[in-house]
């Protein structure tokens, strides 16, 4: 008896560490009127209607929208097909993988315990992973057999360099550099996901020993830095990773459908990954990852950088609390002035000329790309997935627009950079 009211003490102080009351009031998604949160009905119209026709030219399969403003869903609805196989229609409910979209959730894992004073994000990752200690540079590759050579780079990886894919790291099948494609393979690193039975922390130990494309924030270089920290987080959490992010964010902001790996009564709203074979949509076959990949396998690799299936409605949640300034349904994830750093400049020059900054895993339309139309207010946050998802919020219009696809492979489609110029379009006041 005296264990078992230990066990429940213990559970409820992880509880109470996970999250804390705020008396900021803040808005929770709910349906809304169009009109009432200054969105055009008309013009709202023109989007279902370019969604239609996207569909109808056999652009892209199936999609889910939302569309949301001031903390209230003026627009959510389903297209086409969920698969085109068997004819089953998309719902709005449904499952879709958001592969890096991942990242800005794992980031938000990894400032929550940097609120907790845990780490500086200038700390040196091999204080909490050894193995990264010492990285190396590459220098010569072998083409014949991926040996290679390197140098030892005179700075280390840091926590910021990971958030900001700063680090130097690859990114494996999907590296720009086909040298690192083959040394990644040779190693055996998982890119995206895996049904093999192996977890995060054996990985990213592989991971650890290879050479970089850099040294450690000279540039921007795409990689595998937010997987390393969902490993992270679990060495300085002492929980496993998926269950800091159910714990710490998914059940306080009811995000109830976003999942490493779905349980069962939820399989038949995934949607398949589809691709295009002799001008028809088949679903997707297994290449270096296996499709069906959130409902079999060992289940047992959390990949931070993108690993987690949702939904459109989950995702706004989410969204909806950053706009709040870290706080939803009276429960504050992180700090308005976290929230603030979090969509700051975190790399400088690197992208001195572009329409956006960096941050910590956003990225942030700034003057330029305000100016330059269709992207959204100066400080609108974004980023996209690999089957073709993608979302942004701007905090100045309190707009969040979100549109899921399940493709992969050759094929036309214009419906991302439509619907996001069309959604600002929209705004009546």
């Amino acid at each position: 008896m005296k264990k078992t009211l230990l066990l429940l003490c213990l559970i409820l102080a992880a509880n109470l560490s996970s999250q804390t009351p705020t008396q900021k009031v803040s808005h929770v998604l709910t349906d809304g009127s169009p009109s009432d949160e200054g969105m055009s009905v008309e013009r709202l119209d023109r989007i279902d209607s370019m969604l239609k026709q996207a569909i109808a030219a056999d652009q892209v399969p199936g999609a889910v929208a939302l569309i949301a403003r001031n903390g209230k869903i003026v627009f959510h609805r389903a297209y086409g097909m969920s698969e085109n196989a068997t004819s089953s229609a998309m719902n709005k409910d449904a499952i879709f993988r958001i592969a890096s979209q991942t990242k800005a959730i794992t980031a938000t894992a990894v400032m929550i315990l940097w609120e907790e004073g845990k780490f500086r994000l200038d700390d040196p990752v091999s204080k909490f992973i050894p193995e990264f200690a010492e990285p190396q540079i590459l220098d010569t590759f072998n083409e014949a057999d991926s040996t290679y050579t390197a140098n030892t780079s005179d700075k280390e990886i840091t926590i910021r360099h990971l958030l900001t894919h700063t680090s130097g790291l690859g990114y494996g099948v999907i590296d720009g550099d086909e040298r690192f494609r083959k040394i990644y393979h040779k190693a055996g690193i998982t890119d995206l996901f895996t049904t093999e039975d192996i977890s995060i922390g054996e990985s990213v130990k592989k991971l650890a020993v290879l050479p970089l494309h850099h040294t450690p924030g000279e540039t921007f270089t795409y990689s595998e830095g937010l997987d390393v920290l969902g490993y992270f987080v679990e060495v300085v959490s002492g929980m496993p990773f998926d269950k800091f992010l159910r714990s710490r964010i998914f059940d306080p902001l009811g995000m109830n459908d976003t999942w490493f790996y779905l349980p069962e009564d939820k399989h038949a709203r995934l949607i398949p990954v589809q691709h295009k074979n002799e001008g028809k949509w088949e679903n997707y076959p297994v290449t270096f990852y296996d499709p069906d990949y959130p409902k079999k396998g060992a289940m047992r690799f959390f990949s931070g950088g993108a690993g987690l299936s949702s939904t459109v409605k989950d995702y706004a949640i989410f969204l909806q609390m950053y706009l709040n300034g870290g706080a939803y349904n009276g429960t504050r994830i992180l700090s308005r002035t976290t929230v603030r750093s979090i969509m700051g400049n975190q790399i400088g020059n690197i992208w001195e000329d572009g329409p956006k900054h960096y941050g910590l895993a956003f990225g942030v339309v700034n003057a330029k790309g305000q100016d330059m139309g269709g992207e959204g207010s100066i400080g609108t946050f974004d980023w996209g997935g690999y089957f073709n998802t993608q979302y942004f919020a701007d905090p100045q219009e309190q707009i969040i627009g979100v549109l899921f696809k399940q493709v992969r492979g050759d094929f036309t489609d214009d419906t991302g950079w439509k619907f996001r110029q069309m959604v600002f379009a929209a705004v009546d006041d």
